[in-house]
């Protein structure tokens, strides 16, 4: 009979500095860790190091153990190292307000196991996916939010995300602006949807932007949030082809499509630990094989 081991990774990102993949590398392997996929890349523009390592402790060592024995290498190269547990589910709120595409496709997902998450609350400002919620056996909290009652409604939120124990949000189409507190406390873990390509349309209503100006591309946009509206780190990105004969309904109903696949494989990326922030900019590295299986295949 095969062995079966824990699955592991870790993520590492600190200064270009000689020798830190070798010193990984040896690290894993002295520890009896064996490398089953890995990623890394150096940026010259900035001069950050980045690596994502998926391994098995074939030797029985602990999370723990690997941390605290890690720590003298990153010192060493003045690393941020992660270590985690693949094979465990981060916890993820979803906020929605009316659009629900993106909702609903996240709960299909989930349900069947193909974006391997815990959805611990949905939260939003309408009571329009009350029903869809409640049926999935997810709590469903609707806060009102008002120019009168914004910190206060904010302040809801927060509790559900602390009380929770949330580490990811996930805007599914939420159309209220979070204010710079929520947007610092949260930073690197709230993902946003934004119904169009950026930066080219932005506000309320891109598609009708994208219609008046006869584009023949249109996409979708997942980002990281940050003070600065839709200027966060982008994560992933998608187009789909239009021509003049399109309407501006039929722009909205082709977007929609696309807004659901960008915003789920950004969330898949950061479950997995595939994305770092990078200044303005991210580093994703590729997909661990086996990453997309679902539990339950048609």
């Amino acid at each position: 009979m095969t062995a079966t081991y824990p699955r592991y990774a870790l993520r590492v990102a600190c200064p270009s500095i000689r020798g830190v993949t070798a010193a990984i590398a040896t690290y894993l392997s002295a520890n009896g860790c064996n490398i089953s996929d890995s990623a890394q890349f150096d940026d010259d523009d900035t001069g950050r190091y980045f690596m994502r390592i998926s391994f098995q402790p074939e030797e029985g060592h602990t999370l723990e153990q690997l941390r605290e024995g890690f720590k003298p290498i990153a010192d060493k190269f003045e690393a941020n190292a992660e270590f985690f547990d693949e094979t465990k589910k981060k916890k993820v709120i979803l906020m929605v307000s009316r659009f629900g595409h993106c909702l609903n496709d996240l709960l299909y997902r989930w349900r069947i196991g193909a974006l391997p998450i815990d959805i611990v609350s949905v939260i939003s400002n309408h009571m329009d996916y009350q029903r869809v919620v409640m049926n999935h056996d997810i709590p469903f909290h609707c806060i009102n939010v008002t120019k009168d009652n914004k910190p206060e409604a904010e302040a809801k939120q927060t509790k559900i995300v602390e009380d929770s124990g949330a580490e990811l949000i996930v805007l599914a189409r939420y159309m209220q602006v979070l204010s710079d507190e929520m947007c610092r406390k949260m930073s690197g873990r709230i993902i946003n949807i934004h119904h169009s390509f950026l930066p080219s349309f932005k506000g309320a209503n891109p598609y009708k932007q994208a219609f008046e100006r006869g584009v023949k591309l249109i996409g979708a946009t997942s980002h990281y949030v940050t003070a600065d509206l839709d200027e966060g780190p982008i994560i992933e990105q998608d187009i789909v082809r239009v021509t003049h004969a399109q309407s501006g309904e039929d722009y909205v109903s082709l977007g929609r499509d696309v807004e659901s696949q960008v915003l789920a494989r950004a969330i898949h990326a950061h479950i997995h630990g595939r994305v770092f922030i990078n200044g303005n900019k991210t580093v994703v590295f590729p997909a661990s094989p086996g990453s997309f299986a679902s539990e339950l295949m048609g």
